[in-house]
C-alpha cells in the first residue's frame, strides 16, 4: 500500500474521497500556438497586431482623424458663429448711405424745380412707394424676401469664395444683405466685409420689419444717373414722382438695380436687347407670384426713359430759386444754414409753374432776345423780377438773372441798385395816410397843386433847405397836381411833398408798406422820395401788393412747407395788418392807374388788364424799373447794368440798340408780357377802389393867385436865361449848366403835352452828353444836396414802346448822389 495520497481525475465537479478539488488538466495542456509548445498563460488572449501603413497609406487620415476633425471645424464653426454675433454690431449707418439731397418743388408739391447736394437723394416712407412697384423690385432681386431668412447661405459662401479664389463679383445676396452692404458697410469685395454684412443681416433681421428694411432698400439702392433711391430713380428717368408710376415704369426701374449704368438704355442703346430682357424677367417674375395680371402683362409695351438730364442741377433760374429760398428760411429762423446742410428736407416754395415760366419768357422775349455780342453795352444788361400775389403774400414768380452757373448774383434779391422813381409812391401813400398838409396847410391830394419848376429849392417850415432838385431834362413845369407830377415824375414836386409830410414819416411809411427797415440808403431827407435807397426787386414788390390789397400788408413768403422724413418743421405765423388805411393805399392806387393810362408807364397796357404802376430810373441810367400791379398781380421788373468781370455797376447807354434806358421801355414791356401770360384765363378784375381825389384847385397861373410853396421863398424862375433870387444856389446852378451840352429831342408820343404848361417841354429843352459827374454840393446842412450828375444822358421815359429816337421823360429821380428818372 503505497503512502502517497491518491491521484484525482480532471473533472472540476468531483472531489476525492478525502475533499480535495480535482485538478484542472487543461491548465497543463501545451498552446499549439506557443513555439515551445508551452502552455498558454491563465486568463489572456494575444490580439494580432495591425500591420504597418506603409506607402501612400500614410497620407490617409484615419477615420478617427476624420471624426476628430470634424468635430474640431464644427466646435471652431460654433463659437466662431458665438464670438462674431456678440462682437459684432450694428453699426451707424455710413455718411454716404445717409446724405441726400434738398429737394426744392413748386406750390403743387410735385413737380420739382431742383434738388441740391452731391447727393442725389430723396427719402420718402414705403407707404408712398406703390405696390406695383415693389413688387417689381422684389421680382428683380428677391421673390421670397418675405418668406425667406435673412441669409442666403449659398449664395454667401459663393460669394465668399469667389472673393477668396478671384472670380470676381458675383450676386445672389438677398435683400437684406444688399441694404447691409449699401446703408452699413460698402461695397469693397473682402472676406471681412462679407463676414461683418453675414452677422449685421442676421441681427439686422431680427430687429427690424421686412418692410422696414425694403423701404431703407429702396432708399439707398444705385439706379444710374446719380440717382440714389427710387424717388430720385423716378424723377431722373421719368421726371416724376414715384407715386405717378406704372407698373412697366417701375419695372424698368427695377431692371437697373442689376447693372445700372449698363441698363441705361437712353445713354447706351447697343444694349437694348439685353435691358428689354431683363425687363420681360422681372415681369414674367412678377405674373409668376401673382403680382400682375397676364393680361395686364401682355398689354404692356416698354417705356422708354426720358433723356438724362445736364449733371448740374443748378443751372438756369434754379440755383437763384434755391439761393433765395435758403436765404428765407435762415433768415427767419425756420433752420439754420449748416442744419439745412445736412440734406433730406423737401421745401414745398410758393412759386407756381406756370407764372415762373412766364416770366423767364417774358424776360428773354423782351430783354435778352435784343441783346446782340456787336453791341459792347449789351455785355452789361442783367435782369431781374418777382411777382407777388396781393391776397397771400405768396412770391408766385422770380428771375435772378440769365443763369445762375454763369451769373451767380441774384438780381431778384440784391440790396445794391437805386429804386428810383418807384419810391415816388411811398410819399404819396405817407401823405395821405398821414394826413398831411402843405406849407400853406392845405390837405395833400391828388389835385393839390404844386410848384414843378426845375431846380425849386425844398422849403421847410423855417426857410430854404438847401436841396435843389432838377427835373429830368430841366423841364419846368410851374403849377401841376399831385397826379400829373406822379404821371410825368416831377422832381420837385415829390422832394418838397416829401419834406412837407416828414421825411421820417415817409421812411416809415416805405417800411410799413414792406421795404425792409435795414434798406441801404433809406435815407429820412427830402431826398428820399427820388429813390436814392437800394431796395431788391422782391422787397419793392412786397411793397407794390401792398397797395394791391388795399393797405394791408402781409410779409411775403416763398415757403409754403418744408419737412424731413415726412415730418413738417414749423413756419413762423404771417399775420395781416394794415400799413396804411384803405382810403390811402387806394387813392395812391388810383393815381397810379394814370401813370399807366397816359404818363410814363402807357407800355404796361399791354397786359390787357387794369393796372396801376410807376417807372424808375437809377443815377446815371444804371437801372430802369417799372413796378404795377393788377388787383392780383404784383409784379416788378428791372434792367441793371454791372460789368461781368470786375461787377461794377454800369450805365445802360446804348443797351438794346437804344439810347438811353428807360423803366417805360424794356421794363415795362417785361412787366405787361408776363402779366399778360400769367392771368392767362383768369377773370379779368377791376380795381374796387375807396378813394378820395380831394377838391380840385385852381390852377394860379390862370387865376393869378399865388402858388401854394411860393410865399416861402423857394421857387425857382422859369429857365429863360434870368437870375434867381434864391441864395446860394446862383453860382451852383451856373457851374453845372456850364459842365453839360444839351441836344434837342423829341418829346414822347404817349405822353400828355406839355404845351398846355406855361414851361419849356422836353422838346424845348437841351440834352445833355455824357460827362464826368460833379462833386457834391454840401448846402444847409445837406450833403450831395445839390448835385447833378453830368453823366446822365437828357431823356424821357418811354411810354408806347423802345425809345429809337432818343426820346426821353423828364429827369425826375435825382437823388443825394445825383439824378435818377421816372
Amino acid at each position: 500500500m503505497s503512502d502517497e495520497p491518491p491521484q484525482h481525475g480532471g473533472d472540476p465537479g468531483q472531489q476525492g474521497s478525502q475533499g480535495w478539488a480535482p485538478r484542472d488538466t487543461s491548465a497543463a495542456a501545451p498552446d499549439p500556438d506557443h513555439p515551445d509548445g508551452a502552455p498558454a498563460a491563465k486568463g489572456r488572449t494575444k490580439r494580432p497586431k495591425r500591420p504597418k501603413r506603409t506607402g501612400w497609406r500614410r497620407a490617409i487620415p484615419t477615420w478617427r482623424m476624420t471624426l476628430g476633425g470634424v468635430l474640431l471645424l464644427a466646435l471652431l464653426v460654433v463659437g466662431g458663429f458665438i464670438a462674431g454675433y456678440q462682437l459684432i454690431d450694428i453699426p451707424a449707418a455710413n455718411a454716404a448711405a445717409t446724405a441726400q439731397a434738398n429737394v426744392y418743388v413748386y406750390a403743387d408739391g410735385k413737380t420739382v424745380i431742383a434738388r441740391d447736394g452731391e447727393i442725389n437723394r430723396e427719402k420718402i416712407p414705403l407707404d408712398r412707394i406703390p405696390t406695383p412697384i415693389q413688387h417689381a423690385v422684389l421680382a428683380a432681386e428677391d421673390r421670397d424676401f418675405y418668406s425667406e431668412d435673412a441669409i442666403d447661405i449659398k449664395a454667401t459662401l459663393r460669394a465668399g469664395w469667389n472673393t477668396v479664389t478671384g472670380k470676381g463679383r458675383q450676386g445672389g445676396s438677398t435683400i437684406t444683405q444688399q441694404y447691409v452692404k449699401n446703408y452699413y458697410l460698402g461695397q469693397e469685395q473682402t472676406v471681412v466685409r462679407k463676414a461683418k454684412e453675414f452677422f449685421i443681416s442676421i441681427k439686422l433681421d431680427r430687429e427690424q420689419s421686412k418692410d422696414e428694411i425694403l423701404e431703407g432698400y429702396l432708399n439707398t439702392s444705385y439706379f444710374g444717373r446719380n440717382a440714389y433711391g427710387i424717388q430720385a430713380a423716378s424723377h431722373a428717368y421719368y421726371g416724376k414722382d414715384v407715386e405717378d408710376l406704372d407698373a412697366g415704369e417701375g419695372a424698368y426701374l427695377a431692371s437697373l438695380l442689376n447693372a445700372p449704368s449698363s441698363y441705361d438704355v437712353v445713354a447706351h442703346p447697343e444694349n437694348e436687347k439685353a435691358v428689354l430682357a431683363r425687363w420681360d424677367y422681372v415681369l414674367d417674375g412678377m405674373v409668376k407670384h401673382h403680382w400682375l395680371s397676364a393680361a395686364d402683362r401682355d398689354a404692356m409695351t416698354f417705356p422708354v426713359p426720358d433723356k438724362a438730364k445736364p449733371a448740374n442741377a443748378l443751372s438756369g433760374q434754379r440755383g437763384y430759386i434755391v439761393q433765395a429760398v435758403e436765404h428765407y428760411l435762415v433768415a427767419n429762423r425756420i433752420i439754420d444754414e449748416k442744419t439745412l446742410a445736412t440734406g433730406g428736407y423737401r421745401i414745398t416754395t410758393t412759386l407756381q409753374k406756370s407764372k415762373q415760366d412766364a416770366l423767364v419768357e417774358a424776360v428773354k422775349e423782351n430783354v435778352l432776345s435784343k441783346t446782340s455780342d456787336d453791341r459792347e453795352a449789351d455785355r452789361n444788361v442783367r435782369a431781374g423780377g418777382a411777382s407777388i400775389d396781393p391776397a397771400t403774400g405768396h412770391v408766385v414768380a422770380l428771375y435772378g438773372g440769365v443763369d445762375y452757373t454763369k451769373q451767380y448774383v441774384n438780381n431778384a434779391t440784391r440790396r445794391d441798385y437805386q429804386v428810383g422813381s418807384t419810391f415816388k409812391p411811398f410819399v404819396l401813400a405817407a401823405a395821405l395816410a398821414n394826413g398831411s398838409t402843405t406849407q400853406k396847410h392845405k390837405a395833400i391830394t391828388p389835385n393839390t397843386r404844386y410848384d414843378g419848376t426845375n431846380e425849386r429849392t425844398v422849403q421847410s417850415a423855417t426857410g430854404s433847405t438847401g436841396y435843389s432838385p432838377a427835373n429830368e431834362d430841366d423841364v419846368d413845369y410851374g403849377s401841376i397836381t399831385v397826379r400829373e407830377a406822379t404821371d410825368k415824375s416831377v422832381n420837385a414836386v415829390y422832394a418838397q411833398m416829401a419834406q412837407d409830410v416828414g421825411p421820417d414819416e415817409v421812411k416809415d411809411t416805405a417800411i410799413a408798406l414792406g421795404i425792409p427797415q435795414d434798406t441801404p440808403d433809406l435815407t429820412a431827407s427830402p431826398s428820399i422820395a427820388l429813390g436814392p435807397a437800394t431796395a431788391s426787386v422782391l422787397d419793392m414788390a412786397s411793397a407794390y401788393a401792398t397797395l394791391a390789397d388795399h393797405g394791408k400788408q402781409r410779409p411775403h413768403t416763398l415757403v409754403a412747407k418744408i419737412s424731413k422724413n415726412a415730418t413738417a418743421l414749423p413756419l413762423p405765423a404771417r399775420n395781416t395788418r394794415r400799413a396804411i388805411s384803405r382810403e390811402a393805399a387806394d387813392t395812391t392806387t388810383s393815381v397810379l392807374r394814370s401813370v399807366v393810362d397816359g404818363g410814363t408807364g402807357t407800355a404796361a397796357q399791354g397786359a390787357g388788364r387794369p393796372a396801376a404802376g410807376k417807372t424808375g430810373t437809377a443815377e446815371e441810367d444804371r437801372a430802369a424799373w417799372f413796378a404795377g400791379y393788377t388787383p392780383d398781380l404784383a409784379t416788378v421788373i428791372a434792367v441793371m447794368g454791372q460789368d461781368p468781370e470786375s461787377g461794377v455797376q454800369k450805365p445802360l447807354y446804348g443797351a438794346l440798340g437804344l439810347a438811353r434806358m428807360n423803366g417805360g421801355g424794356a421794363p415795362a414791356e417785361t412787366w405787361a408780357a408776363y402779366t399778360r401770360a400769367a392771368l392767362e384765363g383768369s377773370e379779368v378784375q377791376d380795381f374796387d377802389l375807396e378813394a378820395d381825389e380831394g377838391p380840385e384847385e385852381p390852377d394860379p397861373d390862370e387865376s393869378g393867385e399865388g402858388e401854394d410853396t411860393e410865399e416861402a421863398g423857394g421857387t425857382k424862375a422859369p429857365r429863360d436865361g434870368g437870375s434867381t433870387e434864391e441864395p446860394g444856389t446862383g453860382d451852383a446852378r451856373e457851374r453845372r449848366d456850364g459842365d453839360r451840352t444839351r441836344a434837342p429831342e423829341a418829346p414822347s408820343e404817349a405822353s400828355p403835352a406839355a404845351g398846355a404848361l406855361h414851361t419849356a417841354t422836353p422838346a424845348d429843352a437841351p440834352s445833355r452828353a455824357p460827362a464826368p459827374a460833379l462833386a457834391s454840393d454840401e448846402t444847409a446842412g445837406h450833403p450831395a444836396s445839390g448835385r447833378r450828375d453830368g453823366d446822365s444822358p437828357a431823356r424821357a421815359d418811354r411810354t408806347d414802346g423802345p425809345d429809337t429816337t432818343g426820346t426821353r421823360e423828364s429827369r425826375d429821380d435825382q437823388g443825394p448822389l445825383g439824378p435818377t428818372r421816372p
